[in-house]
């Protein structure tokens, strides 16, 4: 079994088009189907979470990886966490800038290191030195979170809205279960939040 979102917040009709919401409909169908072939040939949960979550953190479309919200300095800052439901083992990033799949991330942080999270430039450099893809902050930032974080600097407002974060939960053919989540944070967010 595989369970995913694409969103934590409500997403209302109204605010979005019918071609949106194909386009969400379609990432997560994509997501949830890489996840699930992996479980289906007889793969772990936790491959399972991660190969969907990887996905959507490389859609614009989802407050997660390339699509993040912007800090209140204009760069996006990434967090991330995974568990493993067998061995009861966790791991996290958190303010991440350099990282392309922070969900990737904090599974490195979970089965390589003897810690639970890593922040900032030491979980960016613990990924460069374990092979992970790293990318300039640019890549993470998109027209349309650079256009809705310039309205809200322009306007003095909080922006704490930051719907899109992802997660998914999955149970193997060995009934292991295993969880992950990635985020973006709140947009505009300061004093490094953690999502």
């Amino acid at each position: 079994t595989l369970v995913m979102h694409g969103g934590a917040g409500t997403i209302l009709k109204k605010n979005i088009s019918d071609e949106q919401e194909k386009l969400y409909k379609e990432k997560l169908t994509e997501a949830l189907n890489a996840g699930y072939a992996i479980l289906n040939s007889g793969g772990t949960s936790l491959d399972a979470v991660v190969a969907a979550i990887n996905i959507l953190e490389d859609s614009p479309l989802f407050n997660a990886g390339k699509g993040a919200v912007l800090t209140n300095v204009g760069t996006a800052e990434l967090d991330a966490s995974i568990m493993d439901g067998k061995t009861l083992k966790a791991g996290a990033v958190a303010g991440v800038k350099t990282i392309k799949n922070p969900i990737s991330a904090a599974r490195m942080v979970m089965d390589k290191s003897p810690h639970v999270m890593l922040a900032g430039i030491g979980a960016d450099a613990f990924a460069k030195e374990n092979g992970l893809q790293i990318v300039s902050n640019d890549y993470f930032i998109d027209s349309t979170q650079y256009h809705q974080w310039k309205k809200i600097k322009e306007n003095n407002s909080s922006g704490k809205k930051g719907g899109g974060t992802v997660g998914a939960v999955a149970v193997d053919k060995q009934g292991n279960l295993a969880a992950a989540t990635s985020t973006g944070g709140m947009m505009n967010k300061r004093y490094g939040r953690v999502g």
